[in-house]
């Protein structure tokens, strides 16, 4: 084997010119590898971020309430048609044990309850439709950072306090301080001071969403101990679809996922990631077949040193282990250099480009593309590799 090390290195050296541009070629495609999926990686991520950022990754409600007329049997045809129920606004039934069971599951990473419902804010004589949320701060937070995302005042709830998007504000003239009437779908009506202004850069959620306490948002809109809905986030964000199907199996109750209510977001998402893949694909493909094309010339310029060491006793398999290390050596080099082009040139866009949102590298991003650009040069090599072993000795001698 160091034989072959020696003689691979050696036709390596002899072919100084084209080695060092396909060299060149095999680094600009890893650099390519590496600089594309970082940054898919990292709209992809910016892109969820915002979406994600002003809503739940699951949430969970009560049951639709189903028609009261019972569904006919299976051998009946019913010459009528049974209009669907209207939906009230009610809470989940034993909504305490039903919370406690969903953060207790292992692929929960945090999980909140919520009264949520519509009403009307009145300032003066302007009147807005809201939806008010009620919220425990706490546990709120680990799912829909709004703290983070004030603008004025400070994150309190509760007692006489709430929070208002700033397109609200600015509808209704509000600032720190000022009252807000809030009237709930039965009529009750609850005078609240302005605690802290909040933007997250979506227009409804900035123009419609008040947060207030749980308890207080409970009375406004007529739900005394109730929970309308769960919100949760998971550990893994693509696995929620999943997770969701199964707490409405178990618990009985109806669970939506991001997935459901964001199928364009995950058609982006998905249609991104098969761009990257086919970049990297052709990229693979462009790298192999010019280590291919380099070693093939490379057998017919040294057809007589090959047939010299078949002569000697170099084995068929000897001769191919020499254009094979060649191969991995050209796509080992080529892609290490392209590995830290590529990241060079994250960390340039990074300090010198729009700045839109942040690139970041995969620890395993690197390592990964060197791995794809050697294999690449292994497999590229075989042909030229299987042709240079079945050589004859006295026939490759003989060529000038």
């Amino acid at each position: 084997m160091r034989l072959s090390w020696n003689i691979a290195l050696q036709f390596l050296r002899d072919g100084r010119a084209q080695t060092t541009l396909i060299l060149i070629g095999i680094a600009l495609g890893s650099a390519v590898i590496v600089f594309i999926t970082a940054l898919v990686t990292g709209l992809q991520g910016n892109i969820v971020k915002r979406t994600l950022g002003s809503q739940p990754q699951i949430v969970v409600k009560a049951p639709d309430l189903l028609p009261l007329t019972p569904p006919p049997r299976a051998d009946t045809v019913y010459l009528s048609q049974v209009d669907p129920r209207p939906q009230r606004l009610r809470g989940i039934d034993n909504a305490a044990a039903v919370l406690r069971a969903i953060r207790a599951m292992p692929d929960v990473q945090a999980a909140t309850p919520v009264v949520s419902g519509p009403a009307f804010a009145q300032r003066g004589n302007a009147v807005r439709a809201v939806a008010v949320i009620g919220i425990e701060p706490a546990s709120y937070v680990r799912i829909i950072p709004v703290d983070t995302d004030l603008v004025a005042g400070q994150f309190a709830v509760g007692a006489q306090k709430i929070l208002i998007g700033s397109r609200l504000a600015s509808d209704l003239g509000l600032s720190i301080g000022d009252t807000l009437r809030l009237t709930g779908p039965s009529g009750q009506a609850q005078a609240f001071r302005i605690a802290g202004i909040f933007t997250m850069g979506v227009r409804d959620v900035d123009e419609r969403q008040v947060y207030l306490g749980l308890q207080q948002a409970q009375t406004l809109l007529g739900l005394p101990g109730s929970v309308t809905e769960i919100d949760m986030t998971v550990r893994d964000l693509f696995a929620a679809k999943d997770i969701a199907s199964r707490i409405a199996r178990t618990f009985g109750v109806k669970a939506e996922s991001w997935m459901t209510t964001n199928s364009q977001l995950l058609n982006a998402l998905q249609s991104q990631s098969l761009s990257t893949n086919i970049i990297r694909l052709s990229v693979a493909l462009s790298v192999a077949l010019g280590i291919a094309s380099v070693l093939a010339v490379s057998v017919v310029q040294r057809t007589r040193e090959i047939g010299i060491l078949r002569a000697m006793g170099a084995t068929r398999l000897r001769m191919m282990s020499v254009f094979l290390i060649q191969g991995g050596l050209l796509g080992l080099a080529g892609s290490t250099a392209g590995a830290l082009l590529g990241v060079t040139a994250v960390y340039v866009f990074n300090t010198s480009g729009p700045r839109l949102f942040p690139v970041t590298v995969s620890p395993w991003l690197v390592p990964q593309a060197m791995l794809i650009a050697t294999l690449a040069g292994v497999i590229a090599a075989y042909t030229p590799a299987r042709r240079a072993s079945r050589l004859d000795p006295v026939e490759a001698i003989r060529t000038v």
